[in-house]
């Protein structure tokens, strides 16, 4: 049976609020930004950095819920500065016809404080 690797979450444009070297690994990000694009604490993720073109893989962390953080964390801290604009997406592997019907979890949170907009 042969599986792909398709788009299973994507948070389009989120502004960097922290980073921070000296902390073990992983992506910090607002726990309402992890529900409302189905990322779970832990799961790997991709951050593109639309300022500089970095892409880079690290997992994703609860930040407080209602903040709008998003802290690179450890080695991922090199890859971005505070004000830069990343899109954070995830990806999962499933059977080729499954893919075809399946729809991702993608937001458009508010670039300015990374809150949803309602």
């Amino acid at each position: 049976m042969m599986t792909i690797e398709v788009l299973k979450s994507k948070i389009h444009r989120v502004t960097v609020t922290e980073a921070n070297l000296n902390y073990v690994g992983s992506v910090t990000i607002d726990e309402d930004l992890l529900d409302a694009a189905n990322i779970i604490e832990g799961e790997k993720v991709q951050i593109v950095n639309i300022n500089n073109g970095e892409r880079i893989e690290t997992y994703a962390i609860k930040g407080e819920r209602g903040r709008g953080q998003i802290c690179l964390n450890g080695a991922a801290a090199r890859k971005a500065a505070v004000g830069d604009v990343v899109i954070i997406i995830s990806y999962a592997a499933m059977e080729f016809e499954e893919a075809k019907r399946f729809r991702p979890w993608v937001i458009f949170p508010d670039t300015a404080t990374n809150r949803l907009v309602k």
